[in-house]
């Protein structure tokens, strides 16, 4: 109860028709720069951040809260309507939001983004509130092996129910590993993959490589079937969500939000895993399975609150410890201290004041995006009305725009055509395009985390199972892939092959 009563304390002081105001504005500023495709949340907060200055502290916070979530929803409306996400963990609502999209039902899918939004952001708030202190205490005890059980989870699992064939999957999976070795080795300090260029010394920007796997591919695709298809304009649809909508959307966002806030609680984690198993067990759970890969609202709602909550668990790392886990964490770090805030595990009780007031603007913030751009889903899907040609020349500036500015180095430009390529190959001979971007997403931190664990055991496999969490997870991801298929086996369930009408990959 004292930390309702805190919380009371720092909305109070926190809500004034000023600060309100302040409020609304990052909202908007936040939201405008994120839907620049590649920008993402974390380079809309860094463009943003300079527009704080000069405010006072608990001003500063809540414009600082509005811009926060104004550029998460943001990088979503581009996953949504131009199949651009604007950072990795946007990935899983390009998948299903753009078909939705592509169906005259973009207007839902950005609503359901919105409140899935509101709904974790809040509710992942409320569990800084509540539980930083405990979570903090027990994600400092989850060790290396532990983290690669993890994210080798999410790789095996994600590859193994995208599309009808696993060949094809693990085909895109060990592209993405491939790419994801580029750079300098972090232990000999040995260039791999170079190819003698000194611009791939640094491992490759995941943003870069999405924006041209999803965007530049898609206007491609696009492209060289624009004469043999006819001329449509996508139909914006009913503005708000329905009745079916609302009744498959409520246990995504609870589901999406009980995964996302762990995992965004433990140190070096991020939004990407708990995303991709949000998305793996709304498949699996859904009525509706023949709608996956072709517009399933579950697919939206699931992973967009697994976004939004595990972005609210980075603030306990970052609270309670001083870690910041994401590119968003550490301007947030920078912003904190700029301000006088030394995060740490004396925190709450050296500057409660600070502390509260910033949680309860994000808990404004979070409310005042919903608020504003509710309504406003109409208005983003007329995006969608503009004609093929103009839509994706659009698209094509705004992504080589937002990939220059990831480093602002050209070189990143021509990496963008070269993956817009592969998006295009990967098109015409149906290779699942997510296994990949998991692959260049967790591969490194896979291999971070697998040296960490034998070096600790001076090379014995057997480091990696020397965590219960570890066991857990190998038991469950075997169970997983030859539990099915050993099940319809003992009932005779016939041959495993594809059909045609499975053949077709989510792509």
């Amino acid at each position: 109860m004292d930390s309702l009563s805190l919380l009371g304390d720092g909305l109070a002081s926190a809500i004034s028709p000023e600060n309100l105001l302040y409020a609304a504005i990052g909202v908007l500023l936040g939201t405008f720069v994120g839907v620049l495709p590649g920008i993402g949340p974390a380079m809309a907060v860094a463009l943003l951040l300079p527009v704080t200055a000069g405010l006072e502290a608990t001003q500063a916070f809540i414009m600082f809260a509005g811009i926060y979530y104004g550029g998460m929803y943001g990088g979503s409306t581009t996953s949504i309507l131009l199949n651009t996400p604007g950072e990795s963990a946007s990935v899983m609502t390009a998948i299903e939001g753009n078909k939705m999209a592509k169906k005259g039902r973009a207007a839902q899918a950005l609503a359901t983004a919105a409140v899935g939004s509101f709904i974790a952001g809040t509710l992942g708030t409320l569990g800084v509130v509540f539980f930083a202190p405990a979570l903090a205490s027990i994600a400092v005890d989850i060790g290396a092996p532990s983290y690669f059980a993890i994210a080798l989870m999410s790789v095996v699992l994600v590859t193994a129910v995208l599309g009808a064939s696993k060949l094809r999957g693990f085909i895109a999976l060990f592209l993405g590993l491939t790419i994801g070795l580029v750079g300098l080795d972090l232990n000999t300090g040995q260039p791999r993959l170079d190819l003698g260029m000194t611009q791939l010394a640094d491992p490759l920007n995941v943003v870069v490589v999405a924006v041209g796997i999803f965007a530049l591919g898609e206007a491609l695709w696009v492209a060289a079937h624009l004469r043999r298809t006819p001329l449509q304009i996508t139909p914006v649809g009913q503005p708000f969500l329905g009745r079916d909508d609302w009744r498959r959307s409520w246990g995504p966002w609870l589901r999406g939000t009980a995964l996302g806030f762990p995992f965004g609680a433990i140190p070096a984690g991020g939004a990407e895993t708990p995303t991709f198993l949000s998305y793996i067990a709304e498949k699996k759970l859904t009525k509706h399975p023949e709608e996956f890969g072709h517009g399933a609202i579950e697919g939206v709602a699931g992973p967009e609150a697994a976004n939004n909550a595990s972005a609210a668990g980075t603030l306990v790392p970052l609270l309670a410890l001083g870690l910041p886990v994401t590119a968003t964490a550490s301007i947030m770090l920078a912003a904190f201290r700029s301000y006088g805030i030394v995060p740490g595990p004396q925190l709450m009780d050296e500057q409660p004041d600070l502390v509260w007031t910033l949680l309860a603007s994000l808990l404004i913030g979070n409310t005042l995006l919903l608020i504003i751009n509710l309504p406003l889903a109409p208005a983003w899907a007329r995006l969608l009305r503009i004609p093929r040609p103009q839509l994706y020349a659009g698209i094509l500036f705004f992504a080589t725009l937002g990939a220059y500015a990831t480093n602002v180095d050209p070189f990143d430009i021509l990496l963008l055509l070269v993956f817009g390529l592969l998006g295009l190959a990967m098109r015409r001979f149906g290779i699942p395009v997510l296994p990949l971007i998991l692959g260049v997403i967790l591969g490194p931190l896979m291999e971070m985390k697998l040296r960490e664990a034998l070096t600790i055991s001076d090379g014995s496999p057997s480091a990696l199972v020397s965590e219960p969490l570890a066991v857990v997870v190998y038991v469950f991801i075997v169970l997983a892939v030859a539990g099915p298929p050993l099940v319809r086996r003992l009932r005779g369930g016939g041959s495993d092959r594809n059909t045609p009408e499975r053949e077709k990959e989510l792509v």
